[in-house]
């Protein structure tokens, strides 16, 4: 009965224990793990992974409700299959029948599991790189598909809307109030302002560029999270994990979706391959006006991984504090970077 005390006090606890017994899944597994973030229950098994949305609520971000958490996983489902189809499978009821907790097993519904099948964690772009082994063939390769995955992606009048110049000031004008207690912490009170008056003067004296962006149709539903740690390079190659939870932060220039993994390479010191990228995507895509707007939208993504690093502060863990402060310092650090690279050729 202790089981069912924790169900009732807390569903997320139950999980967390009943999901560790390797028959409470649909296919043999020798093995079970589990990896927590602040938004999911990630049950790692032989051969696929279970992916359960926490009851959490962060004003951005609502599962609160078991509805919620619902639509939001086919949500996952349907928006990752645009570039990874055969690694979504499905979402599937987590059952629960008297005392026994299942993956699509007998009883009543208690929650939802996205179904993926597992990728090869060596193969991801992030320990590649780190392991020196990401070439630029590599990296034409994933051009490739962001720049055709851009094509094909879904455009509309409302779509377009997150484009504009006051939808990308309300953006960023969020990143500067969520930031301004970590002045002096994270970010110095020099590199806040430099970033921020940048920002702001950016979007005062390019207006005509952003409705140009807009009247080209490249305000698309794009991928929102496009990073190292979200490509495996497998055959073919596999993106992940792009945002579902909020509209805002999917819908998008490409601009700003491709430099974000842009960012990324630069943030790992492989400005090689962050070129590289940029010269195979504006070949593949044919969007030479993606380079106008590419050091703004560095600016923009480094701040946004700044600021959400910062996030960790509030909440410290001793062990982690350090290298939490270390790396949103550095993020900081990298956006101011690109700010005096774009004033240098102005």
């Amino acid at each position: 009965m202790r089981k069912g005390r924790i169900l009732k006090e807390s569903p997320e606890m139950r999980l967390d224990i009943a999901l560790m017994n390797k028959r409470a899944y649909p296919e043999p597994t020798d093995k079970v793990e589990l990896v927590q973030t602040h938004i999911s229950l990630v049950f790692l098994t032989d051969n696929y992974v279970y992916k359960i949305k926490k009851p959490v609520n962060f004003g951005f971000l609502d599962f609160s409700t078991l509805e919620k958490r619902k639509r939001y996983c086919e949500k996952e489902v349907e928006l990752n299959k645009r570039l990874s189809p055969n690694v979504y499978l499905g979402v599937l009821p987590v059952t629960q029948d008297n005392d026994t907790v299942a993956i699509d097993g007998k009883g009543r519904t208690i929650e939802y599991a996205v179904k993926m099948r597992k990728l090869p964690m060596e193969r991801l772009m992030i320990r590649l790189l780190k392991e020196d082994r990401v070439s630029r063939e590599m990296v034409e390769n994933v051009a490739r598909k962001i720049a055709l995955f851009h094509s094909e992606a879904a455009g509309s009048k409302e779509i377009d809307r997150f484009g504009s110049i006051d939808m990308v000031r309300t953006n960023t004008d969020e990143n500067f109030a969520q930031t301004e207690k970590y002045v002096g912490k994270s970010i110095s009170k020099s590199q806040f302002d430099t970033i921020r008056n940048f920002t702001e003067d950016y979007l005062k004296q390019r207006t005509q560029l952003f409705n140009k962006r807009v009247a080209e149709s490249k305000i698309k539903d794009c991928h929102g999270d496009l990073h190292l740690e979200h490509i495996c390079i497998t055959e073919p190659i596999t993106i992940f994990d792009c945002i579902e939870f909020n509209d805002r932060f999917r819908y998008s220039d490409t601009a700003a979706d491709i430099a974000f993994l842009a960012m990324d390479l630069d943030f790992n010191r492989r400005r090689d391959l962050s070129e590289a990228l940029m010269n195979s995507y504006v070949e593949f895509s044919g969007d030479e006006g993606v380079l106008d707007l590419l050091n703004f939208y560095k600016v923009y993504r480094a701040y946004v991984r700044g600021k959400v690093t910062s996030f960790h502060l509030d909440s410290p863990d001793p062990a982690t504090q350090e290298e939490t402060l270390r790396t949103a310092r550095k993020y900081f650090t990298l956006a101011e970077s690109y700010v005096h690279e774009e004033n240098k050729y102005a």
